[in-house]
């Protein structure tokens, strides 16, 4: 039985700007920090894999001073632990609200890969609680409850390394030649490619400069054929 495997952030739906962003930001406001992340940082701050990575980035030394944090790793791993919670009751929230549309072609294309007897999953360095929730506004409860959801810390490299996919390969117990991802960013496609699968790019609104000469496919969006709109990419 083949498989297809979605990353969640920019594929299932273009939660970057208007989900992320702004629960980063509204938690470094909560927590007092002394960070504002523009467009144009968080488009630098994507080329790590990982929202809790993210927080960790910003632990230079000049940043623990001005926050007042500890100088004590383990109390430093504990606050990015968390505004990492909070972020994500934030984030969550926002998927819930509806603020943030699943992109074009994606309930088609479950739908019809679930009718054809495909095993569905997403593999997402995202936290497991907020892919969920991208999932299921996606898609709805009846079809987000046939995907095996692979998130958050549960491998020991997060993408651009393949321990994500390498993981759905066997849990789903597919061969790569059975197998197909669809991806949005030059990091979840370098992490798909390592793993020795085929891999489809929908171009979301931070990766469109990227580079996907390695991609299988590339395109603007999924699309909804059915209706005619190629829209909502």
């Amino acid at each position: 039985m083949p498989a297809l495997i979605f990353d969640c952030d920019g594929v299932l739906a273009d939660t970057e700007k208007d989900g992320h962003l702004r629960a980063f930001n509204q938690t470094f406001e909560h927590f007092h920090l002394p960070v504002h992340w523009s467009v144009v940082d968080y488009a630098e701050k994507l080329k790590i894999g990982g929202g809790k990575e993210r927080l960790k980035s910003l632990l230079t030394p000049e940043f623990i001073s001005k926050a007042e944090l500890s100088p004590d790793p383990k109390a430093q791993a504990a606050a990015v632990a968390d505004w990492h919670r909070y972020k994500t009751d934030i984030y969550t929230d926002l998927v819930e609200s509806g603020v943030m549309p699943p992109r074009a072609g994606i309930a088609r294309i479950v739908k019809e890969a679930h009718a054809a007897g495909w095993k569905l999953a997403v593999a997402s360095t995202s936290h497991a609680k907020s892919v969920q929730a991208v999932l299921t506004h996606a898609v709805g409860a009846e079809l987000a409850a046939d995907f095996a959801v692979f998130a958050g810390d549960i491998v020991p490299h997060k993408k651009p390394a393949p321990d994500i996919y390498r993981l759905a390969l066997a849990e789903l117990a597919v061969s790569t030649a059975q197998a197909i991802v669809i991806e949005d960013s030059q990091n979840g496609l370098a992490a798909a490619t390592a793993a020795g699968l085929r891999t489809v790019v929908t171009i979301s609104s931070f990766t469109s400069a990227e580079n996907f000469a390695a991609a299988s496919l590339v395109v603007s969006c999924l699309g909804d054929l059915a209706t005619g709109q190629p829209a909502s990419c």
